[in-house]
């Protein structure tokens, strides 16, 4: 059995695994892990947090009831941000955290992500003993080691408060801000963080039904909150995705910033505005960032180190080389002065408090990186063949590397929550990347075929 992806568990609704059988039984493996493994004498704590999704409401009872027939307490908060369960977790002084969300995906799909004690994603060797557990198949404990299950009324307050202390509380007075919350878990919380500090604000995908969330809105359709900047003659868009743990920003002129632009500006300012006194000397990015981002590090003396795809192989290796500042091309921003998870209000402040104290609009803040041509293809597959076993895809991939010369980047990888294979080719010449882009894509595709034949 293998649930666990890149990020949690994910997959569509009443569709293994994620159906209330097997999220019930999560629930209950979880909890005989939290019991293996605690420290101290009282009853597990975990907190459980949720996005908009109707489904939500499904997979809280099965999680809940799982957890609480092995003596395990709840606490629950309703729907909140991913990284404010993180924050909530760490508050709360609980053993675990648990989200139920699928992230940017639409409504008809859900997932759970879980955090430690320390509001760190699982490592991969605790994911692999809850699955056993769910192997096993333990039945629940007699009736006299049962938990309770709490509702929290404090728990968005008390994430507020944290997310506008990351910036000392300062005023947002005479910036105007577009913000997309994507019908999402965000819908609340970001709003009063952004008025409570003074910004004039214009906010849409505010009104989750249940199944509108990411919906031709959010992080995924920046390109809105874009057109909306201009037509107010706004400062700054934020959009948010479905749990609103990343963010794409849009500036006075209407261009898109992702994560490699606010991870350039954040680098640039992080010493200025931080609130920590020692140096950054580096910065954690995926393999997917830009090589623009790379030249831009080096330009200020700083370190682009990579990782495999994932903000939790982001956060591990911040934490390896003690790095305040890390994410992903796709808006995961992580600030490890203040948090271990990418959260996008945090991200989103941290940028309009960049524009107040240097008096720069947003455009003059991104052209800091300029970001080569990139063409991606995803396409899906029904395996997940490993690529350095296709001896004639290596071998074009080889051939168009030392064609494209050593500014350039071909990469092939498998999504880790999805069937699909992603081909990411990177230069100047946007012709030739095309072209080989297509080229690999092609190729990959044809083994497949050829492996299905002879199968």
């Amino acid at each position: 059995m293998k649930l666990f992806g890149t990020d949690g568990i994910r997959g569509k609704v009443n569709h293994e695994p994620m159906t209330p059988e097997t999220i019930l039984k999560l629930g209950s493996a979880f909890a005989r892990f939290l019991k293996n493994h605690k420290d101290n004498g009282r009853a597990p704590r975990v907190v459980i947090g949720k996005d908009t999704r109707l489904s939500g409401y499904i997979f809280e009872t099965a999680l809940t009831s799982g957890l609480c027939s092995h003596g395990v307490d709840v606490f629950l908060v309703g729907p909140m941000p991913t990284p404010a369960i993180a924050h909530i977790t760490k508050s709360f002084a609980a053993d675990g955290g648990i989200v139920i969300s699928a992230s940017h995906n639409p409504s008809g799909d859900n997932g759970i992500k879980f955090f430690d004690r320390h509001g760190l994603k699982l490592e991969n060797d605790v994911e692999e003993e809850i699955e056993q557990n769910i192997i096993d198949n333990v039945g629940s404990e007699d009736g006299t080691q049962l938990g309770k299950a709490y509702r929290i009324e404090d728990a968005r307050g008390r994430y507020i408060e944290f997310i506008k202390s990351t910036v000392r509380n300062t005023s947002l007075k005479g910036m105007k801000v577009v913000l997309d919350c994507a019908n999402g878990a965000a819908y609340k919380v970001a709003p009063l963080i952004l008025k409570e500090l003074g910004a004039e604000l214009i906010v849409i995908a505010d009104e989750p039904d249940g199944h509108n969330i990411n919906k031709d809105c959010g992080s995924l359709y920046a390109e809105r909150v874009a057109d909306m900047v201009v037509k107010n003659n706004a400062d700054c868009g934020i959009a948010l995705d479905g749990d609103a743990d990343r963010v794409i920003l849009a500036d006075e002129t209407g261009s898109v910033l992702d994560g490699d632009h606010i991870l350039a500006i954040s680098a640039k300012h992080l010493d200025d505005h931080g609130c920590e006194s020692t140096c950054i000397k580096n910065v954690v990015a995926t393999v997917m960032s830009n090589i623009g981002l790379e030249e831009f590090m080096k330009k200020e003396g700083l370190e682009l180190v990579r990782t495999d795809v994932g903000d939790k192989n982001v956060t591990r290796e911040m934490i390896r080389l003690k790095a305040r500042l890390g994410g992903e091309q796709s808006g995961h921003i992580i600030f490890g002065d203040y948090s271990k998870t990418g959260d996008g209000t945090l991200t989103a402040l941290q940028i309009l408090n960049i524009m107040k104290k240097t008096g720069k609009k947003l455009s003059e803040l991104k052209g800091y990186i300029k970001k080569y041509p990139q063409i991606l293809i995803n396409f899906k597959v029904s395996e997940k063949k490993p690529i350095e076993d296709m001896g004639s895809v290596c071998r074009l991939i080889e051939d168009c590397q030392k064609r494209l010369g050593d500014s350039s980047r071909i990469l092939v990888r498998y999504s880790g929550t999805e069937m699909v294979c992603r081909v990411m080719v990177e230069g100047s010449d946007e012709e030739m990347i095309r072209e080989f882009a297509e080229e690999v894509a092609g190729a990959i595709k044809l083994s497949f075929e050829k492996r299905n034949h002879n199968g």
